[in-house]
């Protein structure tokens, strides 16, 4: 369907990529995986026409509809929900406007026999029977399901977008893009800004839909779910593989070593052939010997070993000072916004050294609990009790946004360390993708994801025992997430995560509070069996309905 054909790109005297090609096949459903700076972005954006390679083209059919959902975007004013999702089919509005000027000339010309009244009835009966036959002419329902599935309940979608959040506007960008009927998704980062509800609901989609999908996403449960084939973009090449990411992991791993086998050998040969030479160089009857090995050496194209794999670094947070039993006790807690409840009369106890998942649909209340805990929002009723000793450090969403702009990455990490852990602080800011002249550059020039990941790197480093994050994940690559997991798992004081990420969630986390419904509710079994819970409920819902 989409042929990629010797595709490079280049920045200066940088090649980000050379010589890529690969087919994207119908109903193919493929990850585009590889460290972040490998180009992966980049290649989404050639693939939909975003920006021009440096080199090679892209071959897409006339009639082949492509949709791409890009990082980061922002849905316009002046519409509601319903309205700007709706415009996925705009054309169809087009059709139709044109169908009624045509029709409305044909009543007011009276030159029945002239040969521009017969153009006008020949045009408005091809467009009428193209209309007519286009299934998507009664599109309300398919816009409300769609904006349903992805969460949004339906008084709000006749509200203005201006009164939502980007993460929201993005989700409204990715049901216009589904209700297209697209031949090919691309899709970069999708569920970055969805509740665990909502990115079901877009994996069952995905999976029944039969189109092809290309996408880029740190959610292993989500890319294992829906990905047949995987893309990997490492060292300026590719690797494409027809298997998930699971079995391309497996698949990775016995790359590498046959490549480290490979190249092992030869720098022993290379070393070999060097003293050789350098033995015999002076020797009349090895002449022709030793001047065939110097330019064997100078032909040789050396092996090279694709970029180390970190994901086995672990790293530990400094000891928790001990806290008392009960580090958090919550009774009879209702929080309201403008008269409207946002949850009623929560009440639970967190215990030394719990690791528990705050999940729920996005705007139930996670996050505002979270800040009614670091006393951000004092204007609830009931009472939230910090126990004895307590010292909380905090991830939130904005994290990134707090950092001082004037300060290099090692700097910022440097101001923070304990004296007995700087001698590993560059081994720690290597372990978060910050290597070589990276830990030089200012925090004033680092993407946004750059910036979450040196603050997730300043979290680490302070010594607290009730450790607070507000969706960690959002822009850590898949290496960096197992990195900081670990860590938590470590970790031996209370943690509180809000994540709508099950693989992360997954091994960490031993009870789940679920918001929703203006309350919530305690569930005492790990993420995997909350969830299959959840499952048992809806078939159920579906059943009742």
């Amino acid at each position: 369907m989409i042929s990629a054909d010797a595709l490079a790109v280049e920045f200066g005297d940088r090649v980000l990529f050379k010589d890529v090609s690969f087919q994207i096949n119908e109903k193919d459903r493929i990850a585009l995986m590889g460290k972040n700076g490998a180009g992966k972005s980049t290649l989404l954006k050639i693939l939909a026409g975003e920006r021009k390679p440096t080199k090679g083209a892209v071959s897409v059919p006339k009639e082949a509809v492509i949709a791409y959902l890009p990082q980061h975007l922002m849905t316009e004013d002046g519409r509601t929900v319903f309205e700007e999702a709706s415009q996925a089919f705009a054309h169809l509005f087009e059709m139709e406007r044109r169908i009624e000027e045509l029709n409305r000339q044909l009543t007011e010309r009276t030159d029945y026999d002239s040969p521009e009244y017969f153009k006008l009835i020949e045009e408005v009966s091809a467009l009428s029977e193209k209309f007519y036959g286009i299934d998507q002419t009664h599109f309300e329902a398919d816009v409300e399901k769609t904006l349903t599935g992805l969460g949004f309940k339906r008084e709000e979608l006749h509200k203005p977008t201006s009164e939502f959040s980007g993460g929201w506007r993005m989700r409204i960008e990715l049901a216009k893009m589904l209700l297209k009927n697209p031949d090919v998704l691309l899709l970069d980062e999708p569920t970055n800004h969805l509740d665990i509800d909502s990115i079901q609901w877009l994996e069952d989609f995905l999976v029944s839909s039969g189109r092809a999908v290309v996408l880029i996403s740190h959610d292993r449960a989500f890319v294992d779910r829906i990905t047949t084939r995987t893309i990997e973009v490492t060292m300026g090449r590719i690797y494409d593989y027809k298997v998930n990411y699971s079995q391309y992991l497996i698949l990775r791993r016995e790359r590498r070593a046959h490549q480290q086998k490979a190249y092992d050998e030869q720098q022993k040969m290379i070393a070999e052939t060097r003293e050789f030479i350098e033995r015999f160089k002076g020797t009349y009857s090895k002449t022709l010997q030793v001047q065939s090995r110097v330019k064997m050496l100078e032909k040789l194209e050396i092996v090279e070993v694709d970029e180390e794999d970190t994901s086995a670094l672990r790293l530990k947070f400094p000891p928790s000072p001990r806290s008392g039993s009960y580090p958090l006790i919550v009774q009879e807690l209702s929080k309201q916004y403008d008269g409207h409840p946002v949850f009623n009369e929560a009440g639970f106890t967190i215990e030394r050294g719990e690791k528990v998942a705050f999940v729920g649909r996005n705007g139930e209340g996670k996050s505002t609990l979270v800040k009614c805990i670091m006393d951000e929002i004092r204007d609830y009723t009931g009472t939230l009790t910090l126990g004895h000793n307590v010292r909380t450090g905090y991830f939130a969403q904005n994290q990134a946004s707090l950092l001082d702009e004037n300060l290099t990455v090692y700097q910022t990490v440097d101001e923070v360390t304990p004296l007995e852990l700087k001698s590993n602080t560059k081994n720690l800011l290597g372990a978060f993708m910050f290597s070589g002249d990276d830990i030089d550059k200012k925090v004033k020039i680092l993407s946004g994801g750059e910036r979450t990941r040196l603050a997730m790197i300043k979290l680490l480093l302070q010594p607290v025992n009730l450790l607070i994050l507000d969706e960690p994940t959002n822009h850590l690559d898949l290496k960096t997430k197992d990195i900081l997991k670990n860590a938590l798992i470590d970790f031996d004081g209370t943690l509180i995560v809000v994540s709508h990420d099950r693989d992360f969630l997954n091994g960490l986390v031993t009870k789940v509070y679920e918001f929703g419904n203006k309350k919530v509710t305690e569930h005492l079994e790990d993420i995997n069996g909350f969830l299959r819970k959840k499952k048992l409920e809806n078939l159920r819902e579906i059943e009742r309905r």
